[in-house]
């Protein structure tokens, strides 16, 4: 017995899909199970899965000489997704399944032991990729078909084992009609918790400010204070000032959600923009992306289109802080490896939350501080020059006093989310003419652009920022920043370019963190 079958399969690079040619040799002689393709762990322990569901198909692998190769051959296929393709190519070689109709097919799915096909993640964007090469047809397993059909113009049929499979394309190759398995409903969603209210903070009207002009322009944003002044609740409080996510972005965190598994039992597009706090003592690759075998998303690309807040940032480890550079300017982390590169999508809000050294009785709380003045300067050092010159926005936060006790509430999470959505709406309108698509806030704007007419304010309004550049006190980097924030600040209250005071009160907020240090 000789033969050959073929079916497609798709393999996943960071949070992006690709598709793969999956192809069985089946002939008589020693048995054996061969894949090729550069398949990792998961891949090669196939041969075992695949002998054990064949079984129920009543199909003698074990006693032919197979060899399957997944092609493209030169990069590298990671998971056990490519499960119940092989299998389908092979059954088709051994003339089970008519090669007709399963040529084009795109087939995806974990098999058990007992034959059945068993969720696997990354399926939204295996499907996008799948739909952006032709493919109109892609079988998934039961609990992944809700996924999977998020994307439209794909064609998705569930399958529950792979007798049921072969059953179905017996009777699609028969001319008879096909029943689809029924997808069960999403389970029911329990009502969400209520976004934290920024009427809950009492006082702290700078920080507040900052909080909503960070909100506005997508600014960066630095909070130093002592223990207890409302870092921590000030940052919670940034996701319910941003507008939901739109078409394009609410399918990228959903796909980034979908790689890392963690997508829960009600599948639907997340319109929220995401809120990630790794702990102070998370490693580089769980705060950029890696770890050992499979490249996985770290931190800042969950954080993608959302926030990224860390607490302590001082005791994060160093490299850890430094290694964020390069995704605050480009919007992507790249992980390279001897063997691949993968790139995933990085652009997203940072806050940052620390105390003015080790023991938090640096300043403003009348207590004796314990710690050195070089181990003052060490602990905020951690935050070196050219990351904190990446933050727009740096903020003393007061610790609380007695008075807060007759304080009125202030202004609604629901009151400060309208003015930032009105400041948003003015800059994707204004920056329209650039028509550069990524580039609808401020915070995106580059420099020259705001340095050149027709943007630049006049001279006398930007004295002060002038001055600071000459004197070396910001840099030009600084200066564009201050630049964005003073426009932010002109987009919250309606006007149409911003004033001197608002250039002073954005250079004002470029020098906190130099004296916190």
């Amino acid at each position: 017995m000789r033969g050959l079958g073929r079916t497609r399969a798709v393999g996943l690079r960071g949070v992006t899909g690709f598709l793969v040619d999956v192809e069985a040799h089946v002939s008589q002689g020693l048995p054996s199970f061969v894949i090729s393709g550069l398949g990792d762990s998961a891949v090669a322990q196939s041969p075992g899965r695949i002998r054990a569901a064949a079984s129920a198909l009543e199909l003698p692998v074990s006693q032919r000489r197979i060899t399957v190769n997944l092609s493209p051959a030169g990069v590298r296929k990671v998971g056990p997704g490519f499960d119940l393709a092989i299998l389908v190519a092979v059954a088709s070689a051994m003339g089970a399944i008519p090669q007709r109709v399963v040529a084009d097919v795109l087939h995806l799915g974990e098999l058990g032991l007992d034959g059945s096909v068993r969720a696997v993640s990354g399926v939204l964007p295996a499907v996008h990729a799948a739909a952006r090469g032709g493919v109109r047809h892609m079988v998934v397993p039961v609990a992944n078909a809700a996924e999977a059909r998020l994307v439209s113009g794909m064609r998705v049929h569930p399958v529950a084992d792979v007798t049921e499979l072969v059953r179905r394309y017996a009777s699609l190759a028969g001319g008879r009609p096909v029943q689809e398995v029924p997808v069960p409903p999403p389970a029911a969603v329990p009502a969400s918790a209520p976004d934290k209210d920024l009427a809950e903070v009492l006082g702290q009207a700078e920080a507040k400010l900052a909080l909503e002009i960070a909100a506005a322009g997508g600014h960066h944003l630095l909070m130093a204070g002592p223990p207890g002044a409302g870092k921590t609740m000030l940052a919670e409080r940034l996701p319910g000032l941003l507008p939901a996510l739109d078409e394009q972005q609410a399918m990228e965190v959903t796909a980034i959600h979908s790689v890392l598994g963690v997508l829960g039992d009600d599948v639907r597009l997340l319109r929220r923009p995401p809120f990630v706090a790794p702990h102070h003592g998370a490693s580089p690759a769980a705060v950029i992306g890696g770890g050992s075998g499979r490249i996985r998303p770290g931190a800042v690309t969950q954080a993608h289109a959302g926030v990224l807040f860390l607490d302590e940032a001082p005791e994060f480890d160093k490299n850890v802080l430094q290694s964020l550079r390069t995704p605050l300017e480009r919007g992507t982390v790249t992980v390279a490896r001897a063997t691949e590169t993968v790139t995933f999508p990085a652009r997203f809000q940072l806050v940052l939350a620390a105390n003015p050294c080790p023991c938090g009785n640096g300043w403003g709380r009348g207590l004796d501080c314990s710690c050195t003045p070089l181990l003052r300067r060490n602990y905020f050092g951690k935050m070196s020059g050219p990351l904190l010159d990446r933050v727009d926005l740096q903020v003393h936060v007061q610790p609380p006093g007695l008075t807060l006790a007759g304080l009125a509430p202030g202004e609604s999470t629901a009151a400060v989310a309208a003015r930032v959505a009105g400041a948003r709406v003015a800059q994707q309108e204004r920056w329209s003419v650039l028509r550069r698509p990524d580039v609808k806030l401020n915070s995106r704007v580059a420099g020259s652009v705001l340095r050149q007419a027709p943007w630049r304010p006049p001279r006398g309004d930007t004295a002060s920022l002038d001055r600071a550049l000459e004197l070396g006190a910001i840099t030009l980097r600084g200066y564009d920043r201050a630049l964005r924030v003073a426009w932010t600040m002109a987009d919250l209250q309606g006007q149409t370019r911003p004033t001197r005071e608002q250039v002073d009160l954005a250079l004002s907020f470029r020098r906190h963190a130099g004296v916190a240090a």
